[in-house]
């Protein structure tokens, strides 16, 4: 295994913070062209930006559920870089509230909102660069699951329902592009400390949802973009299809 993405063009979506950011800044230590997207907030993109190792990096605005703004963001990478070498589709929301305390309305909001982005943001993405980077002879994918895909999230059924469909098209499209070369794998976190998560770790139900894993903690964000630079690299192309889980044995299956 070689950890080396020398003039390798990386596209991070939700690479504003968290483990977008975290992903961003592993790739650019090791040698990477990296490009983040950014929905709202430009300054913390900008901020990123500031601190990756390396020269060339960009941050793009995009809300990645929006199939046309999707096309036009690869389309502008690909005409100023030449090429899409490794997408990692990291850019979704966690919405959640009790059965009993949800209406109809809310109901199809969050279905609508999540599904759109955690789903169909990152299928649409990973066809446009897929096929470019079939044209260009290879390249990776690597989505950002959840271990709420195995498990079931009570309440948010409907994040729990995007992830487990986002594995399954990931390995759908392991076996559409492997004649390809081009390599499509899962990374399954889950906890993470990042800002999204602060608010419920830092809250009464912090202390039960560390003990979940016998480490008695949750991810930090550097360990989820660590798993995302192993698949990445060069001499894990026979990997292609996994699903890794990244969650401290908080959930086993097998």
């Amino acid at each position: 295994m070689k950890i080396d993405f020398t003039e390798k063009v990386v596209l991070v979506t939700g690479g504003s913070r968290g483990i977008g950011a975290a992903i961003a800044e592993k790739f650019a230590e090791a040698g990477a062209i990296v490009i983040i997207s950014f929905n709202n907030d430009k300054k913390a993109a900008k901020n990123v930006l500031s601190y990756l190792e390396g020269e060339g990096h960009n941050a793009v605005k995009c809300d990645i559920s929006d199939p046309l703004l999707s096309e036009e963001m690869i389309e502008r990478i690909v005409d100023e870089y030449g090429r899409i070498d490794i997408l990692v589709n990291n850019a979704g929301i966690y919405e959640e509230r009790s059965f009993q305390e949800s209406d109809f309305s809310y109901w199809l909001e969050t279905w609508e909102r999540t599904i759109g982005l955690n789903l169909l943001g990152a299928a649409n993405l990973s066809f446009l660069a897929g096929k470019h980077m079939v044209q260009h002879g290879g390249g990776k994918i690597i989505n950002i699951s959840s271990r709420g895909a195995f498990r079931g999230e009570p309440d948010a059924p409907a994040y729990g329902a995007s992830k487990a469909a986002l594995n399954s098209f990931s390995q759908s499209m392991a076996k559409a592009l492997a004649p390809y070369n081009v390599q499509v794998y899962a990374v399954a976190p889950g906890f993470v400390e990042t800002d999204m998560t602060e608010d419920i770790l830092d809250g009464p139900r912090g202390d039960e949802i560390r003990a979940q894993s016998p480490m008695n903690r949750v991810a930090k964000p550097e360990e989820v973009a660590n798993a995302v630079i192993m698949l990445a690299a060069s001499g894990n192309e026979f990997m292609t299809g996994a699903i890794i889980d990244v969650n401290g044995a908080s959930y086993l299956r097998s």
